[in-house]
C-alpha cells in the first residue's frame, strides 16, 4: 500500500566522519549527534551538501468518538469543536510555541460533531465522530482506506509547498481511549497498563475506561496483524489521519517529528503496515500518559524530552524543533579541526570514547 524506502545508509560512515572531527571531543553533542546523523541519512546525496529543515510543518487533526458519550472523560464531546476554533483564533498552546518557534500550523477536521465553516479549517470528514467501539465497530474499513487516501493528498501539498520537516498533533474528547484500546490491540499488552488519565480523569472513569476498551476488544477480537482492521474496531477519525500521514511522509523521505501518546499510536500503526516508516520517525518527547512510555519501548525509541506534559496538540513535538535546528547547525557551521587549526587530540576508538565519558 505505502512503498517506503529503507534508509540509504552509503553515506552513514562519511557522515559520522564529519561529526567526529568537528572541533569537540568524540560523542560531546550526544543526541544532537544522533540527529545530524539520523537527518544525513534521510537528506544528503553527498556528504558535503548542507542539512536544511524548510517550512516546518504542524499538521492538527481533530474528531470526535462515540465512546466520549459513556463518560470516559471529564469534558464533553461539545469541547472538541470549541477547541479547534480556538486553534483557528490563535489561543491554544500549541498557537503559542508554534508562533515562538516557526512552524507553520494548519488545523483537519477529520470529523468533529458538525462541520465548521471556517477558511481555517481544512476538511477532511470521515463522518460526524465515530460510532461506539464499546458497542459497534468504531468505523468501516472504507472510511480508513478514505482517511489514508486524504491524508496522503494533504501531506504531498504540504511538501509541494517546500515543507521538508512534519509535525502532527491532534485534538478530540475521548481519543485517549481510542489509543488505548489500539495499543492493546497491536501490542497484546494489558489494558490497564495502556490507558492513561486523559484529561486528568479519577479513579472511577479510570476503571470506567479500563472496563469499556476491555469490552470492545473482547466484543470485536481484532487481529493485531492487521491494523487497519484495529483502526476500523477501535480507533478515531484523527487517528487514522494521523497514521495515513505518517505513512506518507515516510513514503516521500520526510523525517516525522512524532508527538506524545496519541501520535505515537498512529505511528505504531504506520509502522506495521510499513515498516520502513521507523527509520524517518523521530520522537519529541515521553508523554506523562501511562501507556507511552511502553509504547516508545515497543518502537525502540529514546525520545529528546521529558517534560512530563500530557497536554497532546502537538506542543511536544513544537518544542523539540530547536533541538533539530541545533543538529543541523552544528553540522553545517562547526568547524573541523583541520579548518579551526585545532590539534586532533582524540585518537581513541569512538566507542572507547564512549565508555570513558
Amino acid at each position: 500500500m505505502y512503498p517506503v524506502a529503507p534508509l540509504n545508509r552509503a553515506l552513514s560512515s562519511a557522515i559520522q566522519a564529519r561529526i567526529d572531527n568537528k572541533t569537540k571531543p568524540l560523542g560531546a553533542l550526544g543526541d544532537l549527534e544522533t540527529l545530524a546523523l539520523r537527518l544525513g541519512q534521510i537528506q544528503l546525496q553527498q556528504v558535503s551538501d548542507p542539512l536544511a529543515i524548510c517550512h516546518p510543518t504542524m499538521l492538527v487533526f481533530a474528531g470526535d468518538h462515540g465512546i466520549a458519550n459513556a463518560g470516559v472523560s471529564i469534558a464533553p464531546s461539545e469541547v472538541t469543536t470549541q477547541m479547534v476554533l480556538n486553534f483557528v483564533a490563535g489561543g491554544a498552546a500549541i498557537n503559542v510555541f508554534c508562533r515562538q518557534l516557526g512552524w507553520q500550523l494548519k488545523v483537519v477536521d477529520c470529523g468533529i460533531l458538525a462541520p465548521l465553516d471556517h477558511p481555517q479549517v481544512i476538511s477532511q470528514r470521515l463522518g460526524a465522530g465515530t460510532r461506539p467501539f464499546h458497542q459497534v465497530p468504531a468505523m468501516g474499513r472504507a472510511q480508513v482506506e478514505q482517511g489514508f487516501a486524504l491524508a496522503r493528498e494533504l501531506v504531498r501539498a504540504q511538501l509541494a509547498d517546500g515543507c521538508n520537516l512534519l509535525a502532527f498533533g491532534e485534538m478530540g474528547i475521548g481519543n485517549t481511549s481510542a489509543a488505548a484500546a489500539i495499543m492493546a490491540a497491536l501490542t497484546g499488552l494489558p489494558v490497564a497498563e495502556c490507558v492513561g488519565r486523559g484529561t486528568g480523569v479519577d479513579d472511577a472513569i479510570f476503571a470506567r475506561k479500563v472496563a469499556l476498551i476491555s469490552e470492545a476488544l473482547a466484543l470485536h477480537q481484532p487481529d493485531r496483524h492487521d491494523p487497519v482492521g484495529v483502526l476500523a474496531a477501535v480507533g478515531g477519525f484523527e487517528i487514522v489521519q494521523l497514521t495515513g500521514a505518517i505513512l506518507a511522509a515516510a513514503e516521500a523521505g520526510v523525517p516525522v517529528l512524532v508527538d506524545g501518546f496519541i501520535v505515537t499510536v498512529a505511528a505504531l500503526c504506520a509502522v506495521r503496515l510499513a515498516p520502513g516508516v521507523r527509520d524517518y520517525l523521530i520522537f519529541a518527547h515521553q508523554s506523562q500518559e501511562q501507556g507511552h512510555r511502553l509504547l516508545l519501548e515497543a518502537l525502540d525509541a529514546r525520545p529528546l524530552l521529558q517534560l512530563g506534559m500530557r497536554l497532546g496538540e502537538g506542543s511536544g513535538a513544537a518544542l523539540a524543533l530547536p533541538l533539530l535546528e541545533a543538529a543541523v547547525n552544528f553540522y553545517n557551521q562547526m568547524a573541523s579541526f583541520a579548518e579551526a587549526g585545532v590539534d586532533n587530540v582524540v585518537e581513541t576508538p569512538r566507542d572507547a570514547a564512549r565508555v570513558d565519558g
